[in-house]
């Protein structure tokens, strides 16, 4: 019979009740839930663990005395565990809802001169991609990976308007690069759509546009929805009247939905006669459809790209950032929330210039 000699100890093996016990231990420490846990089916979801395993988990944290078991209501945090020695996290997480791939130049140069100089100061960054999710399960992702890690502050970019409200009720810095939707109050940083598309708007009707569209994703993105309020500004504020119209026309993002959009547009019998054109890959869909129908810019319909791409630069009229300027503004504000531990819930707002391309045209 095998015996173990009595100077050595049996490792412990954790089971997995210990296991989700401690990652949430850590969560309550780093102060992700306030007051009130998560119902038990939500964080069997963050965790991937059963009901049973969930409710060992939640006995053992029950013993030390860090939450109140309450059936039938939610369970209650009675406190946090205080650990001077704690080392301060220097994570830095890029919460991202589309390919890198898809960012314009002068974000792209941005996020790559942050995670530099970030890790120039000592702070890791990590990229956490929530491509294609319903809002719960981007929250899902970003709770399960909050929760297995020690986060100190979050960019997010393309992200929904429920993942920005569940940073904004969290103790977890954030920085929205892009547009906050209202009523969350996060600090965020981007170009000023609502301008742009009320300044393109106003270029086409000082031309003699009076049927104008706006090509946008029906992404649900604050920069979408303030981009659509800017277009119809130009016409409820202008001195044209019932004469100019613009019109909003949705699609999924995908070139075949595009393609329908377009096709429905130009068969009515008012077709317009100059598009705004939200995302620069889309742009080129646009084009491919004029090409197909015979139609030419700026002859037939007059073209301008609400974004910036290095493709545009010598022919489609475009609204390019001045990529040092969007940097050194990014820099500015991530050392600030770095420093700071938070920043201010305000929004950080860059107008970019007119670039005057060859497919706008005057007509009568």
């Amino acid at each position: 019979m095998n015996t173990v000699p009595a100077m050595f100890e049996v490792p412990s093996r954790l089971s997995l009740a210990a296991q989700m016990a401690n990652s949430m231990r850590k969560a309550i420490a780093d102060g992700v839930w306030d007051t009130f846990l998560p119902g038990e089916r939500q964080l069997c979801e963050i965790f991937q663990a059963s009901r049973p395993t969930l409710r060992t988990a939640l006995h053992l944290l029950a013993k030390e005395g860090l939450v109140d078991i309450r059936q039938g209501r939610r369970n209650k945090l009675r406190a946090k565990p205080t650990s001077a020695q704690a080392p301060r996290s220097r994570l830095v997480v890029l919460v991202t809802g589309e390919p890198t791939s898809h960012l314009p130049f002068a974000t792209y140069q941005g996020i790559s001169e942050m995670r530099a100089h970030l890790a120039e100061h000592g702070f890791t960054t990590e990229i956490l991609s929530c491509q294609a999710s319903s809002p719960k399960s981007q929250i899902r992702k970003v709770e399960s990976f909050v929760c297995q890690n020690r986060v100190f502050c979050c960019v997010l970019r393309s992200v929904s308007k429920e993942l920005q409200q569940w940073f904004s009720e969290r103790s977890i810095p954030a920085l929205v690069l892009g547009s906050c939707h209202t009523a969350v109050k996060l600090a965020s940083m981007d170009v000023d759509y609502r301008s742009v598309c009320r300044h393109a708007a106003g270029i086409f009707l000082s031309k003699g546009h009076r049927r104008m569209a706006l090509i946008v994703p029906n992404s649900g993105m604050a920069g979408d929805l303030v981009s659509e309020q800017g277009f119809r500004d130009a016409i409820e504020h202008g001195s044209h009247g019932a004469e100019a119209s613009a019109m909003v026309v949705r699609h999924n993002g995908t070139p075949q939905n595009i393609m329908v959009k377009l096709a429905d547009l130009f068969n009515s019998g008012m077709p317009p006669t100059a598009l705004l054109v939200a995302k620069p890959q889309h742009m080129f869909v646009v084009i491919m459809y004029f090409l197909k129908r015979g139609l030419t810019v700026p002859d037939d319909v007059s073209l301008i790209a609400r974004d910036d791409d290095y493709l545009f630069e010598t022919a489609i009229s475009h609204y390019p950032v001045d990529s040092s300027k969007y940097v050194h503004r990014l820099l500015r504000l991530m050392l600030q929330m770095v420093r700071n531990g938070c920043l201010p819930s305000e929004q950080n707002l860059i107008f970019p210039d007119y670039y005057l391309g060859g497919t706008v045209k005057e007509i009568t």
